[in-house]
């Protein structure tokens, strides 16, 4: 007798063997049990077996606008058709309205860090979001989003203090972390056709100095904050500048280099005379020397050689005249020892002693100013020394360093009686801190032959 099948029905499967009639009791059937199994994967890709498919799409809308935006963008890696359903979400206008926030004019720094994080968040929410996505296509997506805000746009807002580009720079940082240079490449051109970035740059680099300084103070601004400050590593600020700087030649560069990292006056106007007619603090010149070393410490990319960087060099400390001696001893003093003497030992290898001797005068006066060892100038003058082969040549530079010395007292002494009390007043003091520089760097430098 074959055993009645139970609650089983659908779920096993009964396979009965027949037999024929005997008068004997016939033996119990084998049963063969088979269960049929559904994974997770298989179940969830089976016509409304996905429970957000079955939601109507106004519920699914409601549970979105119920979590954070960082939940959102956790929640898009669920599955693929998860990350159907947020992308159209995002894209409605409703959600954009609520979402991105386009007021970037407040006066608390707390105002000013929440919206700036909030902008980190929708950062992560598009990279995770659009990750099934080509680049190309990504770009397209996430930046159609964003690319009708006026405080987003090249010389579209007027209040000093917004926001906008710290809050763009912010999410396109947090956006593309971690991509590869050919990707990041795809994305300074894209930027660059969306803004028309490549136009405004040269129009303002030939323009004469003075002249658009508002669009000027713009593309500063836009660089700055979205392209370049909100990396905290150095290759990747590297990259970007050289993306900036790659399709002009070396006097554009120079000028482009000015405009973004130049000394600003209190008003937002650049310092051009300011480094031409007296001496500016560190500060004033912090941000070119870090503009600099950037490029300084990329000399392994192609096409980019000591060469090239001492000939933007010497192109920027003439912008818009040769500058003030102590701001160019300054700015290579800020540069480090290593660019230093790369400069240095290049004009003496050249021939130019005078010009040597009067910067390394400079460079020992900012010392004294600035309050760094005086032990760094008498290395720094040993090595240039050994620049000369022979001991004539050496003995040349030394004799030309010391009337360097004499000559340069002289003039900030006749400087110091023109008088004007409050010109008088920092030439006095100038001259204080050339005397006591030459004195100290002496006695280190007689000191260090003397052991």
């Amino acid at each position: 007798m074959v055993r009645r099948s139970s609650r089983n029905v659908g779920k096993y499967t009964l396979t009965h063997q027949s037999h024929k009639r005997t008068q004997r009791r016939p033996r119990p059937t084998r049963t063969t049990v088979t269960r049929t199994m559904v994974t997770r994967s298989q179940r969830a890709g089976l016509p409304g077996e996905c429970f957000f498919h079955r939601l109507p799409s106004e519920v699914f809308d409601l549970i979105l606008d119920n979590l954070s935006v960082l939940e959102i963008s956790v929640f898009s890696m669920v599955s693929k058709e998860i990350n159907r359903f947020i992308l159209d979400y995002i894209s409605s206008l409703a959600w954009k309205k609520k979402t991105v926030i386009q007021s970037f004019h407040h006066s608390t720094c707390l105002q000013k860090k929440s919206i700036i994080e909030h902008y980190r968040d929708l950062g992560v929410l598009f990279k995770r979001c659009t990750l099934l996505l080509p680049t190309k296509d990504r770009l397209k997506f996430i930046f159609s989003q964003f690319s009708q805000i006026p405080c987003f746009l090249l010389e579209h807002c007027f209040t000093p203090d917004c926001i906008g580009f710290s809050s763009y720079g912010v999410f396109l940082q947090t956006l593309i972390a971690g991509w590869d240079e050919l990707e990041c490449r795809r994305v300074f051109n894209f930027l660059s056709d969306l803004t028309n970035l490549l136009q405004k740059t040269e129009a303002v680099i030939t323009e004469k100095l003075g002249v658009s300084w508002y669009q000027k103070l713009q593309l500063r601004l836009f660089c700055r904050h979205v392209l370049l400050d909100p990396w905290p590593n150095q290759p990747e600020c590297q990259f970007w500048l050289m993306q900036l700087l790659r399709p002009w030649p070396m006097v554009s560069q120079a000028n482009l280099l000015f405009i973004l990292y130049g000394p600003l006056m209190p008003e937002g106007t650049f310092g051009w005379q300011d480094l031409v007619e007296r001496g500016l603090p560190h500060s004033a010149l912090w941000d070119m020397a870090r503009a600099v070393l950037l490029l300084y410490g990329k000399l392994e990319v192609k096409g980019n050689t000591t060469n090239s960087l001492l000939a933007i060099f010497e192109e920027l400390i003439v912008i818009p005249r040769p500058w003030h001696v102590e701001n160019v001893a300054r700015l290579l003093v800020l540069c480090g020892s290593s660019l230093c003497y790369t400069v240095l030992a290049s004009k003496a290898v050249n021939g130019r002693l005078l010009e040597v001797s009067r910067l390394i005068v400079y460079i020992i006066l900012v010392c004294e100013k600035d309050g760094y060892h005086m032990t760094w100038a008498v290395k720094m003058v040993q090595q240039i020394c050994k620049v000369f082969s022979t001991a004539p040549e050496r003995f040349c530079f030394i004799q030309q360093l010391e009337s360097m010395f004499s000559e340069v007292t002289r003039e900030v002494f006749e400087l110091s009686v023109t008088g004007n009390p409050l010109q008088d007043r920092e030439t006095f003091q100038t001259l204080c801190f050339l005397l006591d520089s030459s004195a100290r760097f002496h006695t280190k430098f007689l000191h260090m032959f003397l052991k």
